[in-house]
C-alpha cells in the first residue's frame, strides 16, 4: 500500500512537471507571435497536399506496425491487422496521456486479443525503444552534418541520447546471456512456489523478446522498416511544408523530425503541446522562416498527426473490442453447448443410453458365450 502511495505521488509529480515545463517553453515559443498571421497561413492552406499527408502519415504508421510485428512473430504467427490497431491504440496512449502510456498499454492489447504473452510483447516493446533510439541518434548524425545551423540543445540531447542508446543496446544483447545467472538469482528468493513460477515464465518471456533482433532475418527487416518509416516521415513533413506554400529541404525535413523524436523523450504534456512549439520555433526559424509560419507549420502537423491517430486509433478500439466480445460469445456458446450436452446426457437416459447398453450387453453376452465354448472344448 505504501508502495501504491509512493507511486501515485511520483506520477503526479511528473505530470506537475511536465505542465510546467510544458508552459514555460509555450510561453517563449509564443512570444512575439502575430496570431493573424498565423490564421492566415493556416488558412491558405492546400487542402490536396494535407490529404495527401493524411495518407502517408497513414502509411507510416502501417510501417510502425510491421516493423513491431517482425519482433512479435519471434513468438508466434500473427497477423498484420492485430498488431496494427495495438500500435494504434498506443498512439493514442502517447499522444492523450502523459509520460508515454500507450508504450505499456500497446502490449497489453497484443496480450488480451492475441496468443501473444503480454511479457514478451512487453519486451519487444522495450527492445523497439533501444533500437528507436539509436535510430534517431544515426539520423540526427546525418542531419547534422549535412546542414548547418542545427540549435545547440540539439547537440546536447543527441549526445546524452547516444548514451543512452550505447547502454541499451549493450543490455539488449548481454541481458539474454545471462539467463542462467538470473534463474539461479530468482531461486535464491524466498517466494511462495506459485509466485516463483510465474516471475520465472515472465522473465523467460522477457529475454525471449529481447533475443529476438539478435536472430540475422529480423534484424535486418526491422532496419529496412526503420529506415522506410524515417523516409515516409520526411516526405510527410514536406508535404505539410508544401501545403502551406512553405519550402523544406529534405535535410531541414530530417533534422525538425530527429529534433521532434528527441523532444518527445522529455517528461511533457498529451499532446506535446509547448514541446513541439518551442522545437518548431527554434529548429524553424534558423532556416529562415519566421517565428509565425513555424508557428503556423507545427499546429497543422499535430492536427494531422492527431487526426491520423484518433482516427486508425478508434478504429482499433472498435475492432478490437468487437473481436474480444465474438471471441467471448464464442467461448459462452461453446460451454452452453457442452453443459446442454451434459444435461440431455443425464436427463435422457433412455434416449442416449438405451443403444449404448444393449451394445454393451450384447458384447457381454457374446464374451461369455465364447468363454464358455471353450471351457466346453477343454
Amino acid at each position: 500500500m505504501l508502495t501504491g502511495i509512493a507511486l501515485n505521488r511520483k506520477s503526479h509529480g511528473v505530470f506537475i512537471v511536465s505542465f510546467i515545463l510544458a508552459g514555460v517553453l509555450l510561453f517563449f515559443a509564443l512570444r512575439g507571435v502575430h496570431w493573424s498571421e498565423v490564421w492566415r497561413a493556416i488558412r491558405h492552406g492546400r487542402a490536396d497536399y494535407l490529404a495527401l499527408s493524411l495518407v502517408t502519415i497513414s502509411i507510416m504508421y502501417l510501417l510502425y506496425g510491421l516493423r513491431w510485428r517482425v519482433l512479435l512473430q519471434a513468438e508466434h504467427p500473427i497477423g498484420i491487422l492485430p498488431v496494427f490497431y495495438a500500435t494504434m491504440i498506443g498512439y493514442i496512449g502517447n499522444n492523450l496521456l502523459p509520460a508515454r502510456a500507450g508504450d505499456i498499454i500497446r502490449p497489453v492489447v497484443i496480450g488480451r486479443t492475441t496468443v501473444i504473452s503480454t511479457s514478451y510483447a512487453l519486451a519487444t516493446t522495450v527492445t523497439e525503444r533501444i533500437l528507436d533510439t539509436a535510430a534517431l541518434v544515426l539520423f540526427s548524425l546525418v542531419a547534422s552534418t549535412s546542414l548547418a545551423g542545427a540549435p545547440g540543445w540539439l547537440h546536447s540531447a543527441s549526445q546524452v541520447m547516444a548514451a543512452l542508446a550505447l547502454v541499451g543496446i549493450i543490455a539488449l544483447f548481454v541481458a539474454p546471456r545471462m539467463e542462467h545467472r538470473l534463474n539461479r538469482a530468482l531461486h535464491r528468493l524466498t517466494l511462495p512456489e506459485v509466485l516463483s513460477l510465474r516471475v520465472a515464465t515472465v522473465l523467460e518471456k522477457f529475454l525471449l523478446g529481447m533475443r529476438a533482433f539478435q536472430r540475422p532475418r529480423n534484424a535486418l527487416g526491422f532496419s529496412v522498416l526503420t529506415v522506410a518509416i524515417w523516409l515516409v516521415g520526411v516526405l510527410t513533413t514536406m508535404e505539410i511544408a508544401w501545403a502551406l506554400h512553405l519550402s523544406l529541404s529534405w535535410q531541414q525535413a530530417l533534422l525538425l523530425l530527429v529534433a521532434l523524436g528527441l523532444a518527445s523523450a522529455v517528461p511533457s504534456t498529451p499532446g506535446y503541446v509547448g514541446i513541439f512549439q518551442f522545437v518548431a520555433v527554434t529548429v524553424m526559424v534558423p532556416f529562415g522562416l519566421s517565428r509565425d509560419q513555424a508557428l503556423a507549420y507545427i499546429f497543422v502537423f499535430q492536427v494531422v498527426t492527431y487526426t491520423a491517430v484518433i482516427l486508425w486509433g478508434t478504429v482499433g478500439i472498435w475492432r478490437t473490442t468487437e473481436g474480444r466480445y465474438r471471441m467471448t460469445q464464442s467461448r459462452r456458446l461453446d460451454e452452453a453447448e457442452e453443459k446442454r450436452s451434459v444435461g440431455t446426457y443425464i436427463q435422457q437416459p433412455h434416449d442416449i443410453l438405451q443403444p449404448v447398453r444393449c451394445s454393451a450387453i450384447v458384447r457381454k453376452v457374446e464374451t461369455i458365450g465364447e468363454g464358455e465354448e471353450r471351457n466346453a472344448g477343454k
